[in-house]
């Protein structure tokens, strides 16, 4: 393939490569790969997840954290939604697990 072809090469399965950064995941309770940044940096709950929780217990967050955006209908650009997540972040990995909203129905899984 040459440039500008068009396509992009599919990428291949995300492998645990042997010389990445690795932690004890609070989530999985065992060693695993880590996050190649921190997030939230100048914020002290970014050291805290940097140091302890997995690139695979992040992605979960993430997913998390939608479903939070979206069922409480919330406008990260206001400091009290920010604030919210972060408080919700802080109980999913540290705490005793995020709470789901007050009358939260997961999606029916399709056919």
């Amino acid at each position: 393939m040459g440039c500008g072809s068009g396509t992009a090469a599919p990428r291949p399965p995300e492998k645990d490569d042997p010389n990445a950064r690795r932690v004890f995941c609070v989530k999985f309770q065992r060693e695993m790969v880590g996050l190649a940044e921190m997030p939230f940096e100048g914020h002290p709950i970014g050291q805290k997840i940097f140091d302890s929780v997995s690139k695979e217990a992040w992605k979960m967050w993430v997913e998390h954290m939608k479903m939070l955006m979206n069922e409480y209908r919330l406008n990260l650009a206001t400091s009290e939604a920010q604030e919210f997540l972060i408080k919700q972040m802080d109980q999913y990995f540290f705490g005793e697990g995020a709470a789901l909203p007050p009358d939260y129905q997961p999606p029916q899984a399709k056919n």
